[in-house]
């Protein structure tokens, strides 16, 4: 047992080493995160990691934000010199080494806001030369620290801390920061604030301020913090806000004079406040007021301000508009001082269900009117627009989209006395179809239609129109002359193909993405005379050769086309093996894109192959061999067939002649001179002398068969083949196809030796690789020379006779 333990404990240790390495370096718990683009943007959000990843060193922006990430160590970043932007919100960050930004010297944008920071140290932030943007909101600290935190940050444009915990703020909280583009501070619950601290900052774009405890408590503190960020160049946005008296306003009382562009944004109102609110604001140069996220908790008892004048307001915004009593709330038309002097009026999501006539007619400056996201219809819009009577002279823009309008030809002709009407949108409302024909102004330049519910197109629209959006409708096509047309928005329809361009010659923007559209080509886009912008990505393509092949040159921008929705939204739908592939990426085959190509360069080299090997063959032989060898093949088998037939008949085999003689036909002369008469013409009485039978091709071939059956027949019916040797004989192909033949006879079927005459002096080496068989029997056989000497030629003769009548 104890050995096992002290191995145990060996194995332990030596699987620890590394791991403890690794805390010793920084990575203890260290992944890796790969999700970057092309573009070197790591997103590695929502992905759990308790400490910062692994990241390629080329990174340009990393986004950790949502994780849970409680530390940043000293090397965590150590080789991101090239990051521009570090986003570690929504984390659990508590601690943070002084030096662990320090190699960030490329670093503009930092967000460390929601955390669980209780200090800040200025030591984060003195190598960050460049940085332009840093958010600290909404971590737990109560004030800025000592020394000034932003000290070094020279080129820092947009600033953003506090929290429900801040406290305080002193005078140098700031020092360091001379300008800011924007400012954004969460202060709701400050307890003190030094005159000044934010007093330094001029110029100064936009102010953002949550200052919820400040207004409510200590109304002296919010005044002195909002008589330092107030200047006419400087937008103030007030957020999260509740006035409930006269006295919860003062804090505006003095600066509402020096600001011309003011915001409020959750705001909470009652009746003694709004009329504060608005005696506040009578006479002053005040431009603007936007007010977004609006409650209402009075009865809208509001006549004591109807004396206010607005007369410098060139701008009033309201949204999201909520009131508690509605059944109690009654604004009276004494307070038309609101509408009557804007030039940009808006009253979107308020709930509106009427706009009185009255008031209309007192908007004899408005050239802008945002009434969307209300409850108006088509009888109310026509109360709004007072029927046939004049109202709105000025306007230019008019928005009434997400309201429940179904009509559009009552649209159209309550709009048509807007003679300076350019702007008309109608979107998100519920139109389901189109009248036939229409009246507009002719001074209409832009209608939104998008989102509602149309099928088809008419005639109604005007031929005036140079913008037009019908996206996210029912549409299947669009067929409709508009000639001064410059931009069309079709996205989210059915169309099946691009529109035919003829019709809007002066076309140069074309939006048609999310359609079912399969393929476009260039034809399709010729046909527009002056187009230059294309979006027709999310389409269902099919990843055709010619559509892939066109579509990358699109994208190169060798077309006079400009794809402005990225190559990423082009993405094949079929076939199957493509689906989900960006068109720019894919790989078709060759044979498919390019099959008369293809095969005539495949049958080019096939053929070219084919002579190749056919001329190898030929030199080679390989004809003759195979030629050969069928032949071997049909010998063998009418030997056996002929040899069982003998066999059932018992006879023997059939013999005529004593030799087959294989010649070549240039030594034809020697045969029939020497040969033959020698051997078939008796010479005397003795045996060796008796005339032979020879087997002779001229004159023992059966005339009518086929030659290679004749040679087979002739060398099966006779007891010995001969060879005249010679290079007329090498070079014979006949002869060679003799030679082979024979050997397998002889070898195969008999066993008796071939018989060689050599009428010139030949080797083994003289004799061509390609005669193997010839090469085998003369290394094998013995063989006879033919005498040049006379006197030699009589037993040259008696030795070729012992060896024909030799049985052995």
């Amino acid at each position: 047992f104890r050995p096992m333990k002290h191995l145990w404990i060996l194995a332990l240790l030596l699987f620890s080493s590394p791991i403890w390495g690794q805390m010793e370096n920084g990575d203890d718990g260290r992944l890796p995160c790969s999700r970057c683009n092309p573009y070197r943007f790591c997103n590695c959000s929502h992905s759990g990691f308790t400490h910062v990843p692994m990241v390629t060193d080329q990174a340009l922006s990393l986004d950790l934000s949502f994780n849970n990430i409680t530390l940043v160590t000293q090397n965590d970043l150590l080789e991101h010199s090239k990051l521009r932007v570090l986003d570690l919100h929504g984390n659990r960050l508590a601690v943070i080494h002084p030096s662990a930004f320090d190699a960030l010297w490329s670093l503009e944008e930092l967000d460390l806001s929601d955390n669980q920071l209780k200090t800040l140290n200025y030591e984060w932030f003195k190598k960050l030369e460049v940085l332009q943007q840093l958010n600290l909101l909404n971590n737990p600290y109560s004030c800025l620290g000592s020394p000034p935190l932003f000290l070094g940050l020279v080129r820092l444009r947009k600033l953003m801390f506090g929290g429900q915990d801040l406290k305080e703020l002193n005078r140098e909280d700031l020092k360091g920061v001379t300008h800011l583009d924007e400012l954004t501070v969460q202060a709701n619950n400050l307890a003190r604030y030094d005159s000044g601290t934010f007093g330094g900052l001029w110029p100064l774009g936009h102010a953002t301020l949550s200052l919820y405890g400040p207004f409510s408590t200590n109304t002296t503190l919010a005044e002195v913090l909002l008589l330092d960020v107030c200047y006419p160049e400087t937008k103030l946005t007030l957020v999260d806000l509740h006035l409930n008296h006269y006295v919860s306003t003062q804090p505006l009382r003095k600066i509402i004079k020096r600001i011309r562009d003011l915001s409020l944004r959750n705001f909470s109102l009652s009746d003694e406040a709004t009329v504060s609110l608005l005696t506040l604001i009578d006479g002053v140069p005040l431009r603007s007021l936007k007010i977004v996220g609006l409650t209402l908790t009075g009865e809208g008892r509001w006549v004591r301000a109807n004396r206010t004048e607005l007369r410098n307001m060139d701008e009033f915004f309201v949204s999201d508009v909520t009131i508690l009593d509605i059944l109690k709330f009654a604004m009276t038309s004494e307070v038309q001082f609101l509408l009557q002097n804007q030039r940009k009026l808006s009253i979107i999501n308020s709930k509106m269900f009427l706009l009185s006539c009255y008031l209309t007619k007192m908007m004899v400056n408005v050239q802008y009117l945002d009434v969307s996201d209300n409850l108006l219809t088509d009888l109310t819009i026509s109360y709004m627009l007072c029927g046939n009577e004049e109202t709105l002279e000025e306007l230019r823009v008019l928005n009434i989209s997400g309201n429940p309008l179904k009509s559009l030809s009552t649209m159209s002709r309550l709009v048509t006395k807007l003679t300076k009407l350019t702007h008309l949108d109608i979107s998100r409302t519920s139109y389901s179809s189109m009248p036939p024909s229409c009246s507009w102004p002719a001074s209409l330049r832009y209608i939104n239609i998008s989102r509602a519910k149309l099928t088809t197109i008419t005639p109604c629209l005007p031929k005036s129109l140079e913008v037009l959006d019908m996206s996210y409708n029912n549409l299947k096509e669009f067929v409709l002359e508009l000639p001064i047309l410059r931009e069309l928005h079709l996205s989210g329809n059915k169309f099946l193909r691009l529109p035919a361009g003829g019709y809007y010659p002066n076309l140069q923007t074309l939006k048609i993405q999310s359609n079912t559209l399969n393929v476009f080509s260039l034809s399709d886009l010729q046909s527009y005379r002056r187009l230059e912008n294309l979006e027709a990505g999310h389409n269902k393509f099919v990843c055709s050769c010619g559509f892939v092949t066109f579509l990358r040159s699109l994208l190169a921008g060798s077309r006079g086309v400009k794809i402005t929705d990225g190559d990423q939204s082009y993405v094949c739908d079929s076939p199957l093996n493509l689906q989900g592939d960006a068109v720019d990426r894919v790989t078709l085959p060759i044979i498919q894109c390019h099959t008369v190509l293809f095969v005539s360069v495949s049958c080019g080299v096939a053929l070219f192959l084919g002579m190749l090997v056919s001329v190898l063959l030929w030199r080679c032989h390989a004809f003759w061999y195979l030629k050969m060898s069928w032949a071997w093949l049909k010998a063998k088998r009418d030997y056996q067939r002929h040899r069982r037939q003998r066999e059932i008949e018992g006879t023997g085999a059939l013999v005529s002649f004593d030799a087959f003689i294989s010649y070549s036909e240039r030594d034809a002369s020697w045969v029939e001179n020497f040969l033959v008469p020698e051997l078939e013409e008796p010479s005397d009485s003795t045996d060796l002398a008796s005339p032979l039978t020879l087997c002779l091709h001229k004159r023992d071939f059966l005339p009518g068969h086929w030659i290679m059956d004749n040679i087979m027949s002739s060398i099966e019916r006779s007891h010995h083949t001969v060879f005249v040797l010679s290079q007329n004989f090498i070079q014979s192909d006949w002869c060679r196809y003799e030679l082979d033949f024979s050997h397998f006879w002889l070898f195969e079927a008999r066993g008796d030796a071939a018989i060689l005459i050599l009428l010139e002096p030949l080797s083994k080496d003289d004799i061509p690789k390609r005669f193997c068989k010839l090469r085998k029997l003369m290394s094998s056989t013995t063989y006879l020379e033919w005498p040049q000497d006379e006197e030699r030629r009589p037993e040259f003769w008696r030795s070729l006779r012992n060896a024909l009548r030799t049985d052995d």
